[in-house]
């Protein structure tokens, strides 16, 4: 769910944030990105960084590159990877525009509270029937 239309705002459609995001989920995921920002990695070399196999590190860049947070590129038999430092700063605007969309919210609720506590006074108490206003309770009251 993509709130306040985030993912047209952040140039992508929602399948494409929910793979990012999906991406980003997973801490082995995220450090192939941190090291693969200091430079190209061949998918070899990362493999051997980590505690599974070279198929797991495979698909974990393979999971990455969907999202569109890395490029790979051949050279030989090697298969390069790299950070994709554009995909990396629409991730940040997609959170930049959930945060300030959120904040609106709160900022909307925050008015209303204001107001209804301004509003306080005869008529305006805590029971079920006070969110009616003196002519929708009729005669009686």
């Amino acid at each position: 769910m993509v709130v306040d239309g985030v993912a047209a705002r952040s140039g992508g459609t929602d399948e494409a944030v929910d793979r990012l995001f999906h991406a980003l989920a997973d801490a082995t995921r995220r450090d192939i990105l941190h090291r693969c920002v200091r430079g190209e990695l061949s998918v070899s070399r990362l493999a051997a960084a980590y505690p599974m196999s070279f198929a797991a590190v495979q698909k974990h860049v393979t999971v990455l590159e969907r999202a569109g947070l890395v490029t790979k590129r051949r050279r030989g038999r090697e298969q390069l990877v790299r950070t994709d430092p554009d995909a990396v700063g629409r991730a940040r605007q997609a959170l930049d525009e959930l945060e300030s969309a959120w904040r609106a919210r709160v900022d909307r609720m925050s008015g209303l509270l204001a107001d209804d506590a301004a509003g306080a006074g005869p008529g305006h108490g805590t029971g079920p029937d006070d969110a009616r206003t003196n002519t929708e309770k009729g005669p009686d009251g």
